[in-house]
């Protein structure tokens, strides 16, 4: 299997101090297919900025997501016997690139299959890597392990500079930009043998493609003899029209249900990485979607019985020969975007429920505080209606502290006796004291 770590080992070596391509050769196409130049150069010896500009090309051929831009391919069974394609790539590759009549034969054969309007440059590199036995935890021995010999190819979209205004120096003035033809990066490109678990595998090919949304399935196929696969933008496109088509003429708002669907599947992904994340794999196998969790995730999300066996029949056509990954089917951008426009709008309930709350609070306390001003307020005229309502004495106090109140009669006066300790607070008639 395929590992980010195995393709990060090879792109540091594409450095001046550690690259070790040897050779370079390539084709550059017009947009009527006719071969226009071909190059071959001994890869060291270029210039220093061509050599940089080349470099750049090759390493771009190594980058992007596994899955989405870079793809492990395997050869059909056929192509692996003689005359097949893997055993032409095999000899291209021992052939160092010396061998003109293979080269063009490749060339022939991307020209045939590869579907580009414009003009394109054809790259291919020959470089040996010295694999350097590692022990278990990633220390280096001096030894070598084995020697990987590969061919990178990298197909580039050549086209014509922006038309703008700028300095003519032999006329010395300003004026109409020449235009130039200029190698873009590679639309798609593939590595031959691959490099798994740092080790060379004959079998597969490891295939770049720069828009994941087209990997160009018919050129897998003829061009390189391997078993076409989608990316995992294909997948999620292919899933996401299955599931919208079905759903569109029965429910309203399709795309709120596609994205809850994602959710759901989102879930399961997680779950399962939660219950492998304790088991001892070194590569746990992908986690792919089959037509009864479709059909689980479906009514879970209320979809009519009707709905989910045409997605389940049409998901059967597009996936028969590999099942889809289901992290692969989820839009993780837009489940993030929902997810903060649904914390927002709970932060905004909780506001406005504060708001009234507080609002409330507010109301209440001022009805009290006017209670209170009202009995405390001596001044108040005694023939008012508020004042008929009074109690001629208002008290109060902790709970613990009125069970402490006695009466006592003095010389015929009846008092209230209130015990008091030291420092204790007193406010009387919204004014604080102590004894």
């Amino acid at each position: 299997m395929l590992r980010n770590k195995d393709i990060l080992e090879l792109k540091r070596r594409f450095k001046k101090e550690a690259c070790t391509i040897t050779k370079m050769c390539g084709c550059y196409v017009d947009a009527n297919k006719n071969k226009v130049v071909e190059l071959s150069e001994t890869f060291l010896n270029l210039e220093e900025d061509e050599f940089f500009k080349y470099l750049e090309i090759a390493k771009k051929v190594l980058s992007g997501t596994i899955g989405n831009n870079l793809l492990e391919l395997h050869f059909a069974n056929e192509e692996k016997e003689p005359g097949g394609k893997q055993q032409y790539l095999l000899g291209l590759r021992e052939s160092g690139l010396k061998n003109p009549e293979l080269l063009e034969h490749l060339y022939d054969r991307i020209i045939e299959f590869y579907d580009y309007a414009g003009n394109y440059l054809i790259l291919v590199f020959h470089d040996a890597y010295d694999v350097i036995t590692k022990t278990n935890d990633d220390l280096k021995l001096d030894e070598s392990e084995e020697v990987f010999t590969y061919l990178l190819c990298a197909i580039c979209p050549v086209n014509l500079s922006k038309p703008g205004l700028g300095y003519r120096e032999d006329e010395h003035r300003i004026g109409v930009r020449r235009q130039d033809w200029v190698v873009g990066v590679p639309d798609v490109g593939f590595m031959f043998p691959s490099f798994v678990e740092r080790s060379t595998d004959i079998h597969s090919l490891t295939y770049y493609v720069r828009d994941a949304r087209d990997s160009h399935r018919d050129f897998i196929e003829s061009a390189l003899g391997c078993g076409a696969k989608r990316t995992a933008t294909e997948e999620q496109n292919t899933f996401s029209s299955i599931v919208k088509t079905a759903i569109a003429p029965i429910i309203e708002n399709s795309d709120a249900m596609l994205l809850e669907i994602q959710e759901k599947l989102n879930d399961l992904a997680e779950e399962h990485e939660a219950e492998v994340e304790d088991l001892v794999l070194i590569e746990p196998e992908a986690f792919t979607l089959t037509t009864e969790m479709i059909k689980g995730v479906l009514s879970d999300s209320e979809i009519p019985d009707a709905a989910v066996a045409m997605v389940q029949e049409h998901f059967t056509e597009e996936f028969q020969d590999q099942l889809p990954v289901v992290k692969h089917l989820v839009n993780e951008k837009a489940i993030e975007k929902n997810n903060k426009e649904k914390k927002e709008l709970r932060l905004l309930e909780e506001v406005a429920a504060l708001k009234a709350e507080l609002k409330d609070s507010r109301q209440e306390n001022e009805a009290k505080t006017g209670q209170i001003e009202a009995l405390v307020n001596m001044d108040a005229p005694l023939d008012s209606e508020e004042a008929k309502n009074w109690s001629e004495v208002f008290l109060r106090m902790r709970p613990d502290k009125a069970k402490q109140i006695t009466s006592q009669t003095i010389d015929g006066q009846k008092y209230l006796l209130i015990p008091m300790e030291e420092e204790e607070h007193i406010n009387l008639n919204g004014v604080e004291t102590t004894l």
